[in-house]
């Protein structure tokens, strides 16, 4: 994946696209405009134009200054670490109640060695017979 999509879209000059819309840094939106006349507005306040929205139509850019852009992707960054990895692995044992002596200890022996791994375990004891 490029890099650019990890923080943002494209941010500044490089549009690919003819119609875009446009949203102040303040939030507001300012409607559909040309390319040309979004850049002339992002020279104007000495903004840079960053990529929201891609697979809508027309695309959805904000002005945003440096400071904006950088806020926000730490933001992200925050997002994407609190949230659940999605490489977890969950793994799931089930005991009886009468289980002997040493198949208890091999299947805690085996618990010890998920947990030290960092895999969620879930335990099931049914009751024997």
């Amino acid at each position: 994946e490029p890099k650019q999509k990890a923080a943002f879209g494209s941010v500044g000059r490089r549009i690919p696209y003819r119609i875009l819309h446009v949203i102040n840094q303040d939030g507001e939106s300012l409607g559909n405009m040309h390319r040309a006349e979004a850049l002339k507005l992002m020279d104007q306040h000495d903004l840079k134009l960053v990529l929201l929205h891609e697979n809508v139509e027309p695309p959805v850019y904000r002005l945003m200054t440096g400071r904006q852009i950088h806020e926000e992707q730490l933001r992200r960054a925050e997002k994407k670490k609190a949230s659940p990895k999605a490489g977890v692995v969950q793994k799931e044992l089930s005991f009886s109640s009468a289980i002997a002596k040493n198949d208890l200890e091999t299947k805690t022996k085996q618990i010890a060695q998920w947990i030290e791994k960092k895999h969620h375990v879930k335990i099931t004891i049914r009751q024997a017979k």
